[in-house]
């Protein structure tokens, strides 16, 4: 029903912000990577949203890019998992960083974002294999090329690397390296 909101930023209260459109004042719902990137107060803004009716109450959610959105919209199709869950696992990893999950099946990636248990990452994952759209799924499968490079990012996230780190690590090596050479690869680029 709603689709965009575009107006003047009055308020911003993680994870909520009050947008003013002519003259009416929306309360938006946003993920943290939309709420890192909003405009100063009294700016222009303007959000993609989903409106959700329920007995009990009307919400809108806000999105600064449409496959943030549409992987909202995919989470929130799965059994148990509601638009607070969806909104905390958009706050937690970014869009590539859960396709990359689902794309290797990591649940431990999952588990680390608040309010998700191993059960639910299980199921995630399992129901968003192939769903997350051909735009949102083609960043990860450029990050991760091969099974060697899926090996040698699994062994750097093991050794305590994080995500980011691990995908700088995992570009610093040429297209055909084994894993215990792109390994040691990887690890001598993140140590310079």
């Amino acid at each position: 029903m709603i689709g965009k909101l575009t107006g003047t930023l009055l308020e911003k209260n993680p994870p909520e912000v009050l947008v003013d459109c002519h003259g009416v004042g929306y309360e938006v719902q946003v993920p943290m990577s939309t709420f890192y990137n909003l405009p100063h107060l009294g700016e222009r803004i303007s959000l993609l949203t989903h409106f959700i009716v329920r007995e009990d109450a009307q919400l809108l959610y806000g999105f600064a890019t449409a496959p943030e959105r549409q992987t909202f919209r995919a989470l929130i199709k799965i059994t148990g998992v509601g638009p607070r869950m969806a909104l905390s696992l958009l706050s937690g990893l970014s869009i590539d960083e859960l396709a990359q999950a689902v794309a290797l099946q990591e649940v431990g990636r999952l588990v680390k974002v608040p309010g998700i248990g191993k059960k639910t990452a299980e199921r995630l994952l399992l129901e968003l294999k192939g769903k997350l759209g051909d735009a949102v799924v083609s960043g990860a499968a450029t990050q991760v090329k091969s099974d060697a490079q899926s090996d040698i990012l699994q062994a750097l996230l093991a050794l305590g690397y994080n995500d980011k780190e691990a995908a700088v690590g995992l570009k610093a090596l040429p297209a055909d390296v084994g894993v215990s050479d792109g390994i040691k690869l990887a690890i001598k680029a993140l140590t310079k």
